[in-house]
């Protein structure tokens, strides 16, 4: 079974919504193979927990929109890793040194990624760039 629609349009939007205000590094990881109790997560970082702040922020304006609220919200005061939980859609956002400390890619790498489709926007993106330079 993998990720229903639905999922994947929630996980797209959060995903622009990050990238509006500046994420990093952003992946949608399906893990409804692994977990009965979502089917996605959004990881994404930021630089400093103000930012990972902003960054939340956007995503649940955005999200409340389609009319959607978190049925929880952990980490928010202090900024570090902020967990956005949607039901079928689970939302990281990361300072940058946790995301590298956690490794949530590498812990579920097994499962497949999500298209967010945010090819032509600005999304920056660091931790791929140095792994670029690597394999080259």
């Amino acid at each position: 079974m993998s990720a229903t629609e639905q999922s994947i349009g929630i996980a797209r939007t959060a995903a622009h919504a990050a990238v509006d205000k500046i994420a990093q590094d952003i992946v949608a990881i399906d893990v409804s193979d692994r977990l009965a109790i979502t089917d996605v997560f959004v990881i994404a970082s930021a630089p400093s927990e103000r930012q990972v702040n902003a960054i939340v922020d956007g995503i649940e304006e955005e999200l409340s929109k389609q009319g959607l609220k978190p049925v929880r919200r952990e980490g928010r005061s202090e900024g570090r890793w902020v967990l956005l939980d949607y039901a079928e859609v689970v939302v990281h956002v990361q300072h940058e040194e946790d995301r590298v400390f956690y490794a949530l890619d590498r812990l579920w790498k097994d499962c497949p990624s999500v298209d967010l489709q945010l090819e032509g926007t600005l999304q920056s993106s660091p931790q791929t760039a140095a792994s670029d330079d690597v394999a080259e």
